[in-house]
């Protein structure tokens, strides 16, 4: 007797179980372990708050319209479409919430978006150089963000210290009910289905922007740590 041939790799599987090792070390990082328990410097947290609501998210969602504007396939184009204005929606919320949160965390919000500094700088390029070169490119270098968000979320909320400085924030962090399955649990099944259309190459090329995507996640965590600034 034969042994049954194992089924092909989904190319969603095989995109996650690359990114697993990616995502203990962004949740071990030093910034969400500091917000988890609350001994991470103010500073750090008004940092990563106005570099994503000023600059990230807006860059996120300009590459998921490029996107909607290629997608051969109208499902596809709509739920780009959509995640445009839930992007833009879930910045206008965080941006609204840190301004109300912050003071009585100790952080004081700003009241204009801050400069970029360099790594975010680097990440909104890397999302629009994506999305501008092709639909593989874009959607391999756009699924981390959410993915990533959904389990550091996820895991700021059953790992948090309660009663610590950044409890609140922590709960208003949280992506909207459904979010796993109706944004994340779509997007991958859209990475399915683009990849059964990719040739050979297309595919490799997803695959590797998407393990670029996922080291910026990383150092989207870094720059809040390190905070750094352009060379005067």
């Amino acid at each position: 007797m034969t042994r049954k041939q194992e089924e092909p790799q989904m190319l969603h599987e095989e995109l996650l179980a690359a990114a697993e090792p990616v995502l203990r070390k962004v949740i071990d990082h030093p910034f969400w372990a500091g917000l988890r328990d609350g001994t991470l410097p103010g500073e750090a947290l008004a940092h990563f708050v106005g570099q994503d609501t000023g600059h990230l998210l807006p860059a996120y969602s300009r590459a998921l319209a490029r996107c909607a504007a290629i997608a051969p396939v109208d499902a596809h184009a709509v739920f780009f479409a959509r995640s445009v204005t839930g992007t833009l929606a879930a910045r206008d919320r965080l941006r609204e919430a840190f301004a109300e949160l912050g003071p009585p965390m100790g952080v004081a919000p700003a009241t204009e978006p801050p400069p970029v500094d360099p790594l975010t700088h680097a990440h909104c390029s890397f999302f629009q150089a994506a999305a501008a070169s092709s639909l593989p490119e874009g959607v391999g270098a756009l699924l981390p963000m959410a993915w990533f968000n959904y389990h550091v979320s996820k895991d700021l909320a059953e790992r948090r210290v309660h009663g610590s400085v950044y409890e609140p924030w922590i709960e208003l962090y949280q992506p909207s009910e459904g979010y796993s399955h109706h944004v994340v649990r779509r997007y991958l099944d859209l990475v399915d289905e683009i990849g059964d259309g990719c040739s050979t190459r297309e595919r490799a090329t997803l695959t590797e922007q998407f393990s670029i995507g996922l080291r910026y996640e990383w150092l989207f965590a870094e720059s809040a740590w390190r905070q750094p600034a352009w060379p005067v």
